[in-house]
């Protein structure tokens, strides 16, 4: 950072001729007390300088210098602890700030200019831009950022997640943008490209060597902690942030695409050229857009592939959400193929489920078919377990449902009631009534009841007590025996002799 010549002239000036303290100077004239210390050790030439103060320091520069120079990174309070061991006593703060003076610093290293043939590389690199709230989700805003190098073309895509997929759909998405690619295309060692690197011997994702495989160009990951070798890149993320996303305001992902596509279009291929003046980015890029590789005829398979597992419910649980499937799926495990519109349920090749894709969180998702046929399903599971109780107990129920069915009758509310009287009745009394009611050709359960009731009345029975009382009750309310009063008379004629 350049110090202004005027701020330099007064702070020399209240140093030297007013002795003003380091502190003072800095609150004064409110700058940092670095700048002020900056200025006074480049720029004070004293005409008679005074001698250095000796410090506690002094006896151990030696023992000190040799060590950092042997061991570079070892931290302040390591050196504080060895030293005074060997008889310094300076507190440990005062010790840090002498040592960060002393520690060797690495000599400055000078870059050569790189000029790339246009059509040679791509840099391609992610940033990260915030958080967008949807729903109950807190999802990363993510922009795949990707620069043709000749001309300084930039391609800008928001995500929102930094996924496989995403990173493949970016790099699809720019090459239809820039209607080809280049024959390199440079990234950092992340996992989306990198997944194991000793040296150079490099493992690189597999299917990111599969999209490589289809528009034929090379990856080539940088060396590790080498970010210069892709500043071109690295300098286009700190120009969106500055240029285009600072202070943008917008209503959605789409619309943030949108306004960044207009953006790469617009603002950003109108700059200057930075290898020509008279020249902007865009005629830069006409320029270039011949020697780029042409594109495969055949699209890029994109979507992210992952099995799942079916549960005793017909869910299928993908990025925080559950989606449904067919209730005959369960227990199963099916694959989901998903991009930013639609998420797919496949089984094998068969596709069982589609929905409209959620990043919401712990959503649940749902195809009102899928539903409907498992609540028909249930509904019928008790239908066939009722008739299966009832066949059981009085094979003619057969008949008089399918009698019952054959008019048009609601089979649910017969079995219903049938169940109810069989409670009540007992198994053999129904059998009969069941009989009487179908000889009668009246298929209905009051039929049934009535057949019943003459039975009963016929017999000279009282009607059948449904209600079953718990055992508290039926002991509570059992029968009294009386007890015989003979002994009370007995006692009293006892009493009256004595």
């Amino acid at each position: 950072m350049t110090i202004a010549p005027n701020l330099v002239a007064q702070i020399l000036r209240l140093r030297d001729v007013e002795k003003w303290r380091v502190g003072t100077i800095a609150r004064q004239l409110r700058v940092h007390r670095d700048v002020v210390r900056r200025v006074l050790s480049g720029n004070r030439a004293p005409a008679h300088p005074s001698p250095l103060r000796h410090s506690r320091i002094d006896p151990y520069r030696p023992f000190i210098l040799a060590t950092l120079t042997k061991f570079p990174t070892l931290t302040a309070a390591r050196l504080h602890a060895m030293v005074g061991e060997r008889g310094y006593v300076g507190a440990g703060s005062h010790f840090r700030h002498l040592i960060a003076g002393l520690r060797p610093r690495p000599a400055a290293e000078a870059y050569l200019r790189l000029r790339t043939l246009p059509g040679e590389q791509m840099q391609c690199d992610w940033g990260h831009f915030g958080h967008l709230q949807i729903g109950r989700a807190r999802r990363p805003l993510m922009a795949f950022v990707m620069v043709l190098s000749s001309s300084r073309q930039i391609f800008l895509r928001f995500f929102l997640n930094a996924r496989m997929d995403s990173f493949l759909r970016g790099h699809v998405e720019a090459f239809a943008a820039f209607n080809g690619s280049s024959r390199v295309v440079l990234y950092d060692n992340l996992k989306s490209a990198v997944l194991e690197r000793q040296g150079d011997a490099i493992r690189f994702n597999p299917e990111l060597l599969a999209l490589a495989s289809h528009y034929r160009f090379e990856p080539r990951p940088v060396a590790v902690a080498r970010g210069n070798e892709k500043g071109r890149v690295e300098r286009a993320i700190r120009y969106v942030r500055d240029s285009f996303f600072a202070a943008r305001s917008f209503t959605d992902l789409a619309d943030l695409n949108v306004q960044a596509r207009a953006w790469t279009d617009g603002t950003s291929a109108d700059r200057r050229w930075p290898e020509d003046n008279r020249l902007s980015v865009r005629q830069a890029f006409e320029a270039e857009a011949a020697s780029l590789l042409a594109l495969p005829q055949q699209d890029f398979a994109l979507g992210e592939r992952l099995p799942v597992s079916v549960g005793k419910t017909p869910y299928v649980r993908f990025d925080l959400n559950d989606y449904s499937v067919p209730h005959t799926h369960v227990r199963r495990t099916l694959t989901v193929l998903a991009d930013e519109q639609w998420v797919r349920v496949l089984d094998g090749a068969t596709e069982v489920a589609r929905h409209p894709r959620c990043w919401d969180s712990h959503a649940q998702i749902e195809d009102p078919a899928h539903v409907q046929r498992l609540v028909e399903r249930k509904r019928a599971a008790r239908v066939h377990r009722a008739c299966d109780r009832l066949s059981a107990a009085a094979p003619a129920s057969a008949t008089l449902l399918e009698r019952a069915g054959a008019r048009g009758h609601n089979l649910g509310s017969i079995t219903a009631a049938l169940l109810r009287l069989l409670e009540r009745w007992g198994a053999a009394a129904l059998q009969v009534a069941i009989l009487d009611a179908i000889e009668r050709d009246v298929p209905h359960p009051n039929a049934v009841r009535l057949a019943l009731e003459r039975v009963r009345e016929a017999a000279g029975q009282p009607p059948p007590v449904a209600l079953v009382l718990p055992e508290h009750v039926v002991k509570r309310d059992a029968p009294v025996r009386s007890h015989d009063l003979g002994s009370y008379d007995r006692d009293d004629k006892d009493k009256t002799d004595e």
